[in-house]
């Protein structure tokens, strides 16, 4: 019998297959909201990291973030780094790999990270403010936007 929906076309794996695929996934992946309200509370865990080049992170970047491009991501380059702590990397956005390019790097030097999903195109859709400067700014204490519904 032919099936008639495309979504059920491939149907889903069993619960417990979703559930280890999904939990996955999200070991990989953070949201602009989680992240904005991460730094609004100062998780000290995370660290976000622009991986673009220094003339766009001064620009406009992800307040609290640190400048450091994924082609500066080797030893000496991340010897500064903690190793107790959660990178999250980012760039312009879904037309951009800077950011896989800067969790692969981090990933291969011994480091854990999260990709931002959309990198800065999806942080500013969302609402999210931007710092500018060489300086990383802080969200800190800053009021939450608007509640997506996503948390």
């Amino acid at each position: 019998m032919a099936v008639s929906s495309l979504v059920l076309a491939f149907p889903p794996g069993p619960s417990a297959q979703s559930l280890d695929y999904l939990a996955a996934k999200l070991s990989y992946y953070a949201d602009a909201w989680d992240v904005a309200e991460d730094l609004r509370n100062g998780v000290s865990e995370i660290l976000v990291i622009d991986t673009r080049a220094p003339a766009l992170y001064a620009a406009g970047h992800i307040p609290g973030a640190i400048s450091l491009p994924h082609r500066l991501m080797d030893e000496a380059g991340t010897a500064h780094l903690a190793r107790d702590k959660v990178y999250v990397t980012y760039c312009d956005g879904i037309g951009c790999n800077g950011s896989t390019k800067g969790a692969y790097k981090l990933a291969q030097l011994g480091f854990r990270v999260k990709e931002l999903i959309g990198g800065l195109d999806f942080w500013k859709r969302d609402g999210h403010p931007l710092a500018s400067g060489e300086q990383p700014g802080s969200l800190q204490g800053s009021a939450a936007g608007e509640d997506c519904g996503c948390a």
